[in-house]
């Protein structure tokens, strides 16, 4: 698992890679998210435990800030979901490098994105909230002000927080669009440049030099060969020219 300025496939290192522990711990969106897991522990349990109190007047309990219950309703429900996801993006980050679809990284560094940016603003409102209503609140004498105080402050924590996570999500999922670092198993192109595969060398040809056979010489050694007489129309008989046939 590389850290969100490591070169890799939406912060994965290549497939099936093995999984370090003290490597992983150490990463500052590891890091980042373990705070953000406490921050959250500490706005919903301090609301759970000393959030809300009765006055003399009722026995039903109401919220420490302005006695509103939307208030501590909504800070409650912000802080669980976002312990929940940080616990479920911690073990999304040890499975990341194993998995061996860079489409399915994708979806997951692009979730990741997605929710920190859409926590941080939601605790941006949640600070808001708290703030306002804390600064309204008329009878402060009988609230725990620790309680007040801490849901405020981690609220405000987990803006940066949940904004650097956001902004870790960010580099990965851009850098894994730009950079692909998955081996791939595919020939590699020829080089039109070069006429044999540089490990298979050919091998030295010599070819037999062919010289063809001249028939120059076959009309010269045939001069001496006698030649035939012209051919004649009209042969003349062999023998005794002057023989005449005899007159009956």
């Amino acid at each position: 698992m590389e850290d969100a300025g490591g070169a890799s496939v939406y912060g994965a290192s290549l497939a099936g890679g093995g999984f370090d522990l003290n490597k992983f711990v150490r990463q500052p969106q590891t890091i980042v998210r373990l705070l953000s897991w406490i921050f959250a522990m500490v706005v919903f349990g301090c609301i759970t435990t000393e959030g809300y109190i009765n006055s003399p007047q009722s026995a039903e309990a109401k919220c420490i800030f302005n006695q509103n219950n939307s208030a501590c309703h909504y800070a409650v429900t912000i802080g669980v979901i976002a312990f929940l996801a940080c616990v479920a993006f911690l073990v999304l980050d040890v499975y990341l490098p194993f998995m061996s679809n860079a489409q399915e990284r994708k979806y997951a560094v692009m979730a990741d994105l997605g929710f920190s940016g859409a926590w941080a603003f939601l605790w941006f409102v949640c600070f808001c909230l708290l703030a306002n209503q804390w600064g309204r609140t008329q009878d402060v004498s009988a609230i725990p002000h620790d309680a007040a105080h801490a849901t405020i402050a981690f609220s405000f924590f987990s803006i940066a927080t949940w904004g650097i996570l956001a902004y870790y999500g960010l580099v990965r999922f851009r850098r894994g669009t730009t950079e692909v670092t998955l081996p791939t198993h595919a020939e590699p192109p020829s080089d039109h440049h070069t006429p044999y595969p540089p490990t298979y060398p050919p091998t030295a040809y010599n070819p037999t030099t062919y010289t063809p056979t001249s028939y120059g010489a076959y009309p010269s050694s045939m001069a001496d060969m006698p030649q035939p007489p012209p051919f004649s129309s009209k042969p003349q008989p062999q023998g005794d020219e002057g023989y005449l046939p005899p007159n009956y």
